[in-house]
C-alpha cells in the first residue's frame, strides 16, 4: 500500500496506467522469451537423445553384422583352399 502511495504521488494518476500497460507489456515479453527458451532446451535434450540412440543402433547392428561376415569370408576361403 505505501508503495502504491509513493508511486501515484511521483508519477501522478494519469502516468499510472501507462506505467502499469507497460510493465504488464514487459511481464508478458519475459514470459515468452522463458517459454522460449526452455521449449529450445527440450528440443535440443529430445535431439541429443534421439542422436544416441541412432548411434546405439548403428553399433548394434554393426557388431551383429561382423559374426555374419566372418562366417561369408570363411566360407569364400575354404571355397577358395578347396579349388586350389
Amino acid at each position: 500500500m505505501v508503495i502504491m502511495f509513493v508511486v501515484l504521488l511521483l508519477f501522478g494518476a494519469k502516468k499510472l496506467p501507462e506505467l502499469a500497460k507497460g510493465l504488464g507489456k514487459g511481464i508478458r515479453e519475459f514470459k515468452k522469451a522463458s517459454s522460449e527458451i526452455t521449449y529450445e532446451m527440450d528440443r535440443q535434450v529430445e535431439q541429443d537423445e534421439y542422436e544416441k540412440e541412432q548411434a546405439r543402433r548403428r553399433e548394434h547392428e554393426s557388431a551383429e553384422e561382423k559374426p555374419a561376415q566372418a562366417e561369408v569370408e570363411k566360407k569364400s576361403e575354404s571355397s577358395a583352399e578347396s579349388k586350389a
